[in-house]
């Protein structure tokens, strides 16, 4: 079926400031920055977003909108493989497939929306919610904060919860577990607890940390080294209990096949592995390999595509993320008894851009 032309190809860039310092172990921030696209085809529009910076919009404007634009937007992975091979010689990881991922998304929700169907219906859905655990924690909080942060996600119903450790590169494992032990008297012992190095260990560190982490109950031990060290997170794989993560930087199939034989769960973030696209063949790849995917951070963006994938454990409600799309776009998903809702009443992802995020624009 040949539907309209691809028509034009917009983006915007938008600054939220964070309500405090934050930090995991490696990084700190005080903002997130949102690049949007929007590509038109007849008197339809879909909406797509990263999280990166204002030189994402640059690749899309320069670089990505003349190869999508005049295609038919009814073949959405056509252009997923034609941006790619635009993009060749700048690279297709990094900031190159953060912007490439926007598109994509954006595309979809065309597509969906020209054909008159849920995106979530387009994509394959096989579920009508997608579980999600509260995720924050970061190693600047304080007890106070932390225990309001952990209250939100205790009214929303999630079962897990994960924080941030790992703290200054590794070398405040004290205050790293002396926290963990402060989830636990906040979320009571019938939630699931996880934690997010951000790769801040080594890997000596990790195992030894791990070991406690083990007795203390801990399901999930995100990136306890760098997402790099594919060796290093299949050591610690066979040598702890709990589920070894990582991939939210793996940006195709090749970077997905790598970590899967290093992890028990694989991550996957639709704003940095090409999109719909490639979230949907990443998940195909854990599949293969019989492991679950977990969506990384964007939730109201994640939900259509999280719906569609039968592998998928959770969607990651990332604190900043759940804050910044409801300012930002009209019509986000809400998480009720530990479940996001997936938009599916009327055509499209259900986001349109929202008027509330004008003042937060930059470029």
């Amino acid at each position: 079926m040949t539907l309209e032309p691809v028509s034009a190809v917009e983006t915007a860039v938008y600054r939220f400031p964070t309500p405090y310092p934050e930090a995991d172990g490696t990084i700190e921030w005080d903002a997130t920055t949102a690049v949007v696209v929007r590509v038109r085809a007849g008197d339809h529009t879909g909406v797509g977003y990263t999280y990166s910076t204002a030189a994402a919009a640059g690749v899309v404007a320069d670089h990505l909108a003349d190869v999508v634009c005049g295609q038919d937007a009814g073949d959405v992975t056509a252009c997923w493989s034609a941006m790619r091979r635009a993009c060749r010689n700048l690279g297709t990881r990094g900031l190159v497939g953060q912007a490439i991922s926007a598109v994509d998304v954006a595309l979809w929700d065309l597509k969906s929306r020209l054909l008159g169907v849920p995106l979530s219906v387009l994509l394959g859905r096989c579920r009508d919610t997608v579980p999600v655990y509260g995720s924050g924690g970061f190693t600047t909080q304080d007890d106070a904060q932390l225990a309001a942060q952990v209250a939100g996600w205790t009214d929303a119903g999630c079962t897990a919860v994960k924080i941030k450790i790992g703290e200054s590169w590794g070398s405040r494992v004290d205050r790293d577990l002396a926290r963990v032990d402060r989830l636990r008297e906040l979320v009571g012992p019938g939630v699931q607890i996880m934690v997010d190095a951000n790769g801040g260990y080594t890997v000596g560190q990790a195992r030894r940390v791990g070991a406690a982490l083990d007795d203390r109950g801990v399901v999930w031990f995100e990136e306890p080294v760098s997402s790099d060290d594919v060796a290093g997170l299949a050591l610690l794989r066979a040598c702890l209990r709990a589920d070894v993560a990582a991939g939210e930087y793996a940006a195709d199939v090749v970077d997905a096949a790598r970590l899967c034989p290093a992890v028990d769960c694989l991550q996957l973030d639709a704003t940095r592995c090409g999109g719909y696209t490639g979230f949907l063949a990443g998940a195909a790849v854990a599949a293969s390999a019989e492991l679950q995917v977990s969506a990384h951070c964007a939730p109201s963006l994640h939900a259509p595509v999280a719906a569609a994938v039968p592998n998928l454990r959770h969607v990651e409600w990332f604190a900043d993320h759940a804050r910044l799309e409801p300012q930002l776009f009209d019509g986000t998903p809400s998480v009720h008894g530990g479940q996001l809702s997936v938009p599916g009443g009327q055509p499209g992802s259900g986001l349109t851009l929202s008027g509330r995020c004008e003042p937060r624009r930059r470029t």
